[in-house]
This record gives structure tokens, C-alpha cells and sequence, in this order.
């Protein structure tokens, strides 16, 4: 069966700094028309930076829309057309003052395809090494280290919370404990 949407006409309603809000009208595949809510956005990266000790560099920052401070792996926005991984390296230097010698794809992430088409790509650094933090002008955080099973053990408890973080630091446990 073919379950393709065809978009019929593009309604862009908000055209802001990070996101744009579309209401789209698309034919299904029976040939009705109905609606549909797009929130585009440019992607994003995030990366599990792993000590030679096992531990992991978050970050724990205040999000706006939650009204709460959440503990995250560092990530950042995509530009158009930047290559994910240099967006990543680019991210971990500014967050954390890291860089890395290796990286290794830990795939990418849908967060909520049923409203939005942003995609974040995921990688675990190792072999790092330390400068100074570049934080964004509106950008405050605190660095945390902590062992990856520490880690591993607040996901499943629901204490990370953050989507991105959950699933790249199981990814980088099952990556090193196959």
C-alpha cells in the first residue's frame, strides 16, 4: 500500500530564528486532502564525550519551554548545510572546552515525527583533550562528569530526561558492552 502524503500547498504561518511554523494542506492516499502542523527545523547534534576514566561530560543547563534546569549530553543547532559532525566538534568545544581524537557515529534521532522534521545526529567522542569553554553570548551551563553507568543507571530511573541523551548515551553502553 502506498502511504505517501502529497503536499498540496504550503502555509508558512512563523518564519523565527530556530524554527518555522507551517499549517500544509497535503492529499492522502485515498485522494482526500487534510492538514498538517510542521515545525521545520535545521537539525542538530549531540555528543556522548567519554573519558579515558569512563566518564561522561554533560551539561546542565536552564530550557526555557520546561521551566527547569535539564542535565544533557553538549549539543547544539545545525546550520544549513553544515556537515554534522564538524557541528558536533564545534558544540563540544563551546560546551565543554573538549576536543576529541576519535569519533564514532552513533546514528541519528527523529524526536517527534509526527510535527516536526528535525533530525539530530548523535556520536561518541573519546580520546579527549581540554581548552577553554566558548559559550554562546545567552548560553549559561554547568559541566558535569560523571561515570558512564552513573549515567546509564539515570536514564532508567528517569532522571535524564532529555530524548537525545537517553538514547545516545544506551547506544555508547551497548557499543562498549556488546
Amino acid at each position: 500500500m502506498n502511504l505517501d502524503e502529497k503536499t498540496v500547498k504550503e502555509n508558512v504561518i512563523y518564519n523565527g530564528r530556530i524554527i518555522s511554523l507551517s499549517n500544509d494542506t497535503v492529499e492522502l492516499p485515498n485522494g482526500k486532502n487534510a492538514s498538517r502542523e510542521v515545525v521545520k527545523h535545521p537539525g542538530g547534534v549531540g555528543i556522548v564525550a567519554l573519558t579515558e576514566k569512563g566518564e561522561v561530560l554533560l551539561v546542565n543547563q536552564f530550557r526555557y519551554p520546561y521551566k527547569a534546569q535539564i542535565l544533557e549530553i553538549p549539543a547544539g543547532k545545525l546550520t544549513p548545510g553544515e556537515d554534522p559532525l564538524e557541528c558536533g566538534k564545534r558544540e563540544l568545544r563551546e560546551e565543554t572546552g573538549a576536543a576529541a581524537e576519535e569519533y564514532t557515529s552513533l546514528g541519528r534521532l527523529f524526536p517527534s515525527p509526527g510535527y516536526t522534521n528535525e533530525i539530530i545526529y548523535m556520536y561518541l567522542a573519546k580520546n579527549l583533550s581540554y581548552g577553554e569553554m566558548q559559550l554562546d553570548d545567552d548560553e549559561f551551563l554547568d559541566v558535569i562528569k560523571m561515570p558512564l553507568k552513573e549515567a546509564i543507571d539515570m536514564v532508567m530511573s528517569g532522571e535524564l530526561v532529555d530524548s537525545k541523551t537517553q538514547i545516545a548515551l544506551l547506544k555508547t553502553w551497548y557499543l562498549l558492552n556488546p
